[in-house]
């Protein structure tokens, strides 16, 4: 029987990353609407994958498997439990509400040695700049006093008490934002400068919008707040009342984040649906304000075919969507060939060992490898943005558990001089960057790979200010629900996506607007109230 022979309804997404497959597994799971998945790349997960090189495994980013909604941790944590004798070397996980909180249940425990599990990880992220490294988030202890010195912490504090005085009204851009949260000075040393790296643009030029869903109520009272908790011993385990950027430990599947989204793949071909890999969307057809049909190429063998739909979920980056419906209204296809991204490179660098930095020696092993899951690196002289330790998501991670399997980030244009160097000259580029910052010996080095991810970041600048004129429009065409972090030009974590996908399928099977899933990581508020619902 073919997909077009079916009497039931149909309903297709275009894309297999976070968003796509919780959609497909939801709807499974809610209706008796079939999903239909089609997928460009050779594998599921998205930017949530993982890629395996030589068995060293790579996560593309760092996803920390954390969300303040309790129905995706319930999610997760159904999908892949947690390891049997992980309470016992991190403590017991407590899932807190309204002051009560609650130990996981058994259903949530594996038993036996299968590798289908969580992990739970302690977060340890620095910051390195100066040749030097500071707690991420900056915290007011010694080794932060330290390493600024007397002066320059005295001047920050100055700094930051102007701020509050005079703080800037409207937040219009980026940079009153941060120096509402944090002060001048604090801004110009740590904020600034990396965070020109990755966007490529001042900050004055993004809005302030970005600061709003990705720092969120993060500030140097919050921080202070942080560290006295700490001080104090008191530990919330489940963190439901802690800033999302403050969070000190999070879940993480034993093979990487790639590991949850080929499960969640596998259980839905399980119940007879479709994912189709190396499938593209090339066309969309529209009658009376819906969407009727896609074109599909499968460009393993080039074909085209048409596949009929009642729903179309989509996760395609806004501007390709929009040329696919060429909208009458041309303003609105002008807007959208302009909404801007950020790409992004990541080198997995497989080393002997590494270099210890003076003050981090206490924490290292014996090969020099840092304690830290990733370091943000702030130097301006080199062009890396990130810095992941591979071991410490997890040593399931590395082959070769007496090696080190590093992941360097890279934030680049498509048209620019990273992105073009063919990838040999890539990884030794980014060696000798390592090297520049004392970091490394070239000699270490045992092998490199180098990953592409073009639309990586959707950005907040340029024509992302007139989006809400292309939302507008999307809105009209009833059974199109964009979602997830390209198909809504939203910088989602992997929880919102997945949430995004939940109120998709919860529109459908209701027959409801669509206006909650718009609302998912818009503000401050959305994502941080307590989410019990099922």
């Amino acid at each position: 029987m073919g997909l077009n022979d079916s009497p039931k309804k149909i309903a297709v997404i275009a894309g297999a990353g976070p968003a796509g497959l919780t959609a497909a597994l939801e709807l499974l799971r809610q209706s008796d609407i079939t999903p239909v998945v089609f997928e460009a790349d050779a594998q599921v997960g998205g930017i949530s994958k993982t890629i395996n090189y030589r068995g060293n495994r790579m996560d593309l980013g760092g996803h920390r498997f954390f969300s303040k909604s309790d129905w995706v941790m319930r999610w997760w944590q159904e999908i892949l439990p947690l390891a049997q004798g992980e309470l016992h070397q991190s403590g017991p996980l407590q899932i807190s509400y309204q002051g009560e909180s609650r130990i996981l249940t058994p259903d949530s425990i594996a038993h036996g040695n299968s590798d289908a599990v969580m992990l739970m990880r302690r977060r340890l992220s620095r910051i390195f700049y100066r040749r030097k490294f500071f707690d991420y988030p900056l915290s007011l202890n010694a080794s932060t006093l330290g390493n600024l010195g007397i002066t320059e912490a005295l001047k920050i504090g100055t700094s930051y008490g102007k701020a509050q005085l005079r703080r800037r009204s409207p937040e219009s851009s980026l940079e009153d934002f941060l120096i509402n949260r944090f002060g001048d000075r604090l801004y110009q040393t740590f904020f600034k400068g990396y965070t020109e790296k990755v966007w490529g643009v001042a900050c004055s030029e993004i809005s302030a919008e970005w600061g709003a869903q990705r720092i969120k109520g993060l500030s140097i009272g919050k921080a202070l707040s942080h560290t006295l908790r700490k001080f104090f011993n008191r530990d919330d385990a489940a963190q439901r009342y802690t800033e999302t950027s403050l969070i000190e430990r999070f879940l993480y599947p034993k093979l990487g984040p790639g590991q949850m989204w080929e499960e969640v793949a596998r259980r839905i071909s399980d119940q007879g649906a479709h994912i189709h890999l190396r499938h593209r969307i090339a066309g969309i057809e529209q009658a009376a304000g819906k969407v009727t049909a896609v074109s599909v190429i499968d460009q393993n063998t080039g074909l085209i075919r048409r596949v009929v739909c009642d729903h179309f979920i989509s996760t395609i980056p806004v501007s390709e969507l929009i040329t696919f419906l060429q909208p009458t209204d041309l303003q609105v296809q002008k807007i959208a060939s302009r909404l801007p991204y950020r790409d992004f490179m990541t080198v997995g660098l497989l080393l002997r060992r590494m270099k210890s930095v003076a003050e981090a020696r206490d924490k290292r092993q014996a090969n020099g490898m840092p304690p830290d899951n990733w370091i943000y690196v702030q130097e301006t002289d080199v062009r890396i943005g990130r810095l992941q330790v591979f071991n410490n998501w997890s040593p399931a991670m590395v082959a070769d558990p007496s090696t080190i399997w590093l992941g360097l980030e890279y934030f680049c244009s498509k048209d620019d001089d990273l992105w073009s160097m063919n990838d040999a000259s890539f990884v030794d580029f980014a060696v000798a960057e390592l090297e520049k910052i004392g970091l490394i010996n070239p000699e270490d080095v045992i092998d490199g790979n180098l990953v592409r991810v073009p639309k990586a970041y959707p950005a907040y600048f340029g024509a992302y200010g007139e989006f809400d004129r292309v939302k507008a429009y999307l809105d009209q065409i009833g059974n199109l629900y964009p979602i997830g972090r390209n198909g809504m030009h939203r910088y989602n974590n992997q929880d919102h996506s997945m949430l995004t996908a939940k109120s998709a399928v919860n529109s459908i099977v209701n027959h409801s607007g669509k206006e909650d899933i718009w609302r998912i990581n818009a503000d401050d508020e959305y994502h941080e109230q307590l989410d019990t619902t099922s």
